[in-house]
């Protein structure tokens, strides 16, 4: 066995176990479908809501953060609407 032969198997090896190790590190399940899991939408009361409102109109224009809120938003809607498809595709 030459030496580039053992490189090889080691090389071999070590992308084995790398690939094995990695996919223990993926949480969704297997039937998920293309989708893949939703993530959960937390619901806020309306009293909240209105407070978060207040604070968010005293912010100077242009924050940073009523940005961040606004792709909050965006990734809300989005994982409403993959819960509603994935309660749709259940029910048929």
């Amino acid at each position: 066995m030459t030496r580039n032969d053992v490189c090889s198997r080691r090389q071999r090896v070590a992308l084995v176990l790398a690939t094995i190790w990695l996919s223990g590190c993926a949480t969704g399940g297997s039937d998920v479908g293309a989708l893949g899991p939703c993530a959960p939408v937390v619901e806020y009361s309306r009293e909240f809501q209105a407070q978060a409102a207040e604070e968010l109109a005293l912010l100077p224009e242009g924050s940073a953060v009523a940005e961040m809120l606004s792709d909050y938003a965006v990734m809300r809607e989005q994982a409403r609407g993959c819960q509603s498809t994935r309660t749709k595709a259940r029910a048929t």
